[in-house]
């Protein structure tokens, strides 16, 4: 066979033996012990080796404002109240530019696909919209980006929201979300989303339930929406907090709800855990939904990067691998199979929710590698372990040399007198 490039003693999720790993136009097309071939080539030294990180709930049009904002609370409130004033002076260039930095950490740290959220309002019109569009185009190289408009400040209590959303879809947005808990009609608000979804043949990714009130949620109507109108497998929601707040028996009803429905499930530890809970003075709440206990019920989830350096989440360095960790910290997962299932959250798994046809080291599959600093897949998350190469369908998008700890030069020479 001709290969564009080999990528020698890969240690895949699961195997015993390396692998070679050879493609050609950006595809995979063999995976075996040892390619016979001479052909460009990279080693990847028994590292562990993913296919490139998938990110699904990310805000790029509103990262990096957090020196316009003023926060004392720390609310949910108010970092919809501060963001929405901030969101009036933005421009097209200047969304592109704080989106540009944001993508290129999420590159440098090996994501390979990520959907991101943009506010489309009678306030900020399509000019964040249009701005994604042009970064999706330039950045197409190293990264793939869906697009998922929202109305972040209600619908139905808000007059010409609608029609932008319309006009978004009309104008090429991949899919569309919806944020019910700020409507006055929230079931309203969810049924509109599913017409538009109908309408433009989309997907649909909400905001829900994001509190720590499980007396009144808006989920079983989303499933029940995604039932009737056909949409199964085609629905997400994101934060859901209100089940971190259930008991054991009522998460696995909801789980079994979810799972029936095909709606999946994405949760964001770094702002539920930010933003949950600031009403108690003591024994606060993590407010973060026990994903892991979901997926056994069968149902299909992922772990994001939601906000970045902005009200929602102060902070953020655009890594899954350090996501995931946060979220084994938070859950109290200490079991390896728990770890890899963690890195099956921010991999294979936010694929199967963006129904990603071509994703994973397999042959036919895009050439989306990421060569990880570590040797297995619990040890990917517990060690923190850096990427040290990404490929983008078959090219190398990122290069970056492990640490080495550098001996002072007495050492050295010591050595060598103890080897003569």
């Amino acid at each position: 066979m001709q290969f564009d490039h080999v990528l020698r003693n890969a240690r895949l999720v699961g195997e015993k033996d390396l692998r070679d790993i050879g493609w050609r136009q950006g595809r995979i097309i063999a995976i075996e012990p040892k390619l016979v071939c001479d052909v460009p080539q990279t080693d990847a030294g028994g590292r562990l080796v993913v296919a490139g990180f998938v990110d699904t709930h990310v805000h790029l049009d509103k990262s990096c404002i957090l020196g316009r904002c003023n926060c004392r609370e720390g609310t949910l409130a108010e970092a919809i109240a501060e963001t929405a004033a901030a969101k009036r002076g933005f421009t097209e260039a200047d969304v592109y530019e704080r989106a540009q930095r944001t993508l290129e950490k999420a590159i440098l740290q090996g994501t390979t696909r990520m959907r991101t959220h943009v506010e489309v309002d009678p306030r900020i019109g399509l000019t964040s919209f249009n701005a994604i569009k042009r970064l999706k185009a330039d950045y197409a190289f190293a990264i793939d980006l869906q697009i998922c408009v929202f109305p972040q400040e209600g619908l139905l209590n808000d007059p010409g929201c609608e029609e932008l959303l319309i006009e978004a879809c009309e104008q090429g947005a991949d899919l569309i979300g919806g944020c019910p808990y700020t409507d006055s009609d929230p079931n309203g608000h969810i049924a509109r989303i599913f017409d538009i979804a109908k309408r433009f043949d989309l997907d649909i990714d909400f905001h829900l339930d994001f509190d720590l009130d499980p007396s009144a949620m808006s989920l079983p109507e989303v499933c029940r929406q995604a039932v009737a109108r056909g949409w199964q497998g085609r629905v997400a929601i994101g934060h859901v907090t209100k089940l971190s707040a259930l008991s054991q028996a009522k998460l696995d009803e909801f789980g079994r709800l979810l799972a029936q429905s095909g709606v999946a499930l994405t949760v964001l530890p770094a702002t539920d855990l930010f933003l949950m809970g600031r009403g108690h003075e003591h024994s606060v709440p993590r407010g973060v939904t026990p994903v892991h206990r979901l997926t056994e019920q069968g149902v299909n989830a992922s772990l994001a990067t939601n906000n970045v350096l902005n009200p929602f989440t102060p902070f953020g360095d655009c890594s899954l691998v350090r996501m995931a960790n946060l979220y084994a910290n938070i859950a109290q997962i200490g079991r390896t199979a728990d770890m890899e299932l963690c890195l099956s959250l921010v991999t294979n798994r936010p694929a199967s929710l963006m129904r990603l046809p071509d994703y994973g080291i397999a042959t036919g599959n895009a050439a989306d590698i990421v060569v990880l600093n570590c040797m297995d897949a619990a040890s990917a998350i517990a060690e923190l372990a850096p990427p040290l190469l990404v490929f983008k369908r078959g090219a190398m998008t990122v290069s970056r040399p492990a640490a080495m700890l550098i001996r002072p030069q007495v050492e050295k020479q010591n050595a060598k007198s103890e080897a003569a």
